[in-house]
């Protein structure tokens, strides 16, 4: 994802339009990408403008979603263990309830 505004954009007022249309596309690979944008995109308008106050709300949801990802799904439920994936290296031991004996559909490392 490029950092370059689109032409049209920067030869006309900015609307609401155009910062929904750059939040759209958010997710948490591209969030601080799109962040930058907007706020190149809004930093003319003034305080009170629409697209100002819309953007500035954007910003702050994808600075959060750039550092801290997003949740998919549930979260662990009590007496699981996370993925190892997402909570350790391969080879530590996450520890916790349910580390000591494999889950039935799973097989020991």
């Amino acid at each position: 994802m490029s950092q370059s505004e689109h032409p049209d954009r920067l030869s006309r007022d900015v609307t609401v339009d155009d910062v929904r249309q750059l939040m759209g596309a958010s997710t948490p690979h591209f969030a601080l990408q799109l962040r930058n944008r907007i706020a190149r995109l809004i930093a003319p308008l003034d305080a009170d403008h629409p697209a100002r106050r819309l953007g500035e709300q954007e910003i702050a949801r994808l600075t959060a979603l750039g550092f801290t990802g997003e949740t998919r799904g549930h979260h662990a439920e009590a007496g699981m263990r996370p993925l190892p994936s997402v909570t350790a290296p391969p080879h530590a031991d996450p520890g916790g309830p349910g580390s000591e004996t494999p889950e039935p559909h799973t097989s020991p490392a």
